[in-house]
């Protein structure tokens, strides 16, 4: 059977961008992570992983590319993960987060089970969106958009004011 996805960058501007593309369900997760990369025009040289994701896109479960956990931490290794046991017709989301430096995020979601097509090439390219933009998208996380509920250093002290800082100079 052959898996189409839809891979779309996380992206905040007014611009989308995805590409849909076809898989053999029985390849592996490292073969998607070599197709998105391709298909967004990336060289592929940098640290990715997959993160199982529920319907509201929360991250759950990594599938990475290279072990970097502690001994006795296992972790799925998308070299030997097979596309099948992971995206099905009960599971079908997935985040896939490329390069940590920059943070590159893309929303990749099964969106048909199909009979493989006599002569085609698989993994197969099928449709391109929107042109990747030179960086990343900033991300704003929830505790930047509500600045003014929280400051950490907004609590009225003086700090040149050593007279009313309310602490025993002499305390041992």
């Amino acid at each position: 059977m052959i898996y189409r996805f839809r891979v779309i960058l996380d992206n905040d501007t007014e611009d989308d961008v995805f590409r849909d593309l076809e898989i053999r369900e029985g390849d592996t997760m490292e073969d998607l992570h070599n197709v998105i990369t391709q298909s967004f025009g990336f060289d592929g040289m940098e640290m990715a992983s997959f993160y199982m994701s529920d319907d509201q896109w929360n991250q759950g479960e990594e599938i990475a590319m290279m072990d970097m956990s502690e001994t006795g931490n296992e972790v799925k290794m998308m070299s030997t993960t097979i596309l099948k046991d992971m995206v099905h017709e009960a599971s079908t989301r997935l985040i896939y987060v490329y390069d940590f430096m920059n943070m590159w995020t893309f929303y990749v979601e099964l969106g048909e089970i199909v009979e493989e097509a006599e002569g085609t090439d698989y993994p197969n390219l099928m449709f391109v969106h929107g042109q990747i933009p030179d960086q990343a998208p900033e991300k704003i996380f929830e505790a930047e958009e509500d600045e003014d509920e929280f400051n950490e250093f907004d609590d009225d002290l003086d700090l040149d004011d050593y007279d009313n800082l309310n602490f025993d100079e002499n305390w041992n």
